[in-house]
């Protein structure tokens, strides 16, 4: 099974900016050629999950119905472009409740893989931000860092870990994929 995870803001969606969130369907702006993207990972047979820090909501920022809204836009976009997301999982908590599921853990990963069986021997995660590319190494995925939101390359030296492959944003990522 072909499987690729996918950090939302800053790769799916316009990155809402360093400690702001995306708080309302009109904050959600899909990047140039995402959804393209998308659809042509989905058409080659790619299942694909959205695993995303969602703290806002804890934070009292946004509500759990806001961003169900925002995830239905999201996906009814997707759709529209003929693509198709198998699922999204949310980490909600704040970072000093120290939870399981918040990225760089890993548990929203095995929370997919449980609920749809997925073998991870040769899957992908894409983000934007060092997080991402901890959540791939530590559940022994090939991360791919993507340029389209948080993380900047002139920061590179700084990093603790290294991606395996970096790409200008989400398109290119997936062509690289499907080229493999």
């Amino acid at each position: 099974m072909k499987v690729v995870f996918l950090d939302r803001d800053g790769v799916v969606n316009k990155y809402p900016g360093d400690r702001d969130y995306v708080k309302s369907l009109e904050e959600f702006t899909f990047l140039p050629r995402s959804k393209e993207a998308i659809a042509c990972l989905h058409k080659a047979g790619f299942q694909l999950y959205v695993i995303s820090n969602q703290a806002g909501v804890s934070k009292g920022l946004y509500s759990q119905a806001t961003l169900d809204k925002i995830t239905e836009n999201m996906l009814i976009g997707v759709r529209a472009s003929g693509g198709e997301i198998n699922g999204v999982y949310y980490c909600t908590h704040r970072p000093d409740e120290d939870c399981l599921c918040r990225k760089p853990k890993t548990g929203l990963i095995e929370l997919a893989k449980k609920e749809h069986s997925l073998k991870l021997d040769h899957a992908f995660f894409i983000g934007d931000s060092m997080f991402d590319v901890k959540t791939a190494k530590a559940s022994g995925m090939v991360s791919i860092l993507v340029l389209s939101g948080k993380e900047k390359l002139a920061n590179r030296d700084n990093w603790e870990v290294k991606p395996d492959f970096i790409f200008p944003d989400l398109f290119e990522a997936a062509q690289f994929i499907l080229k493999g």
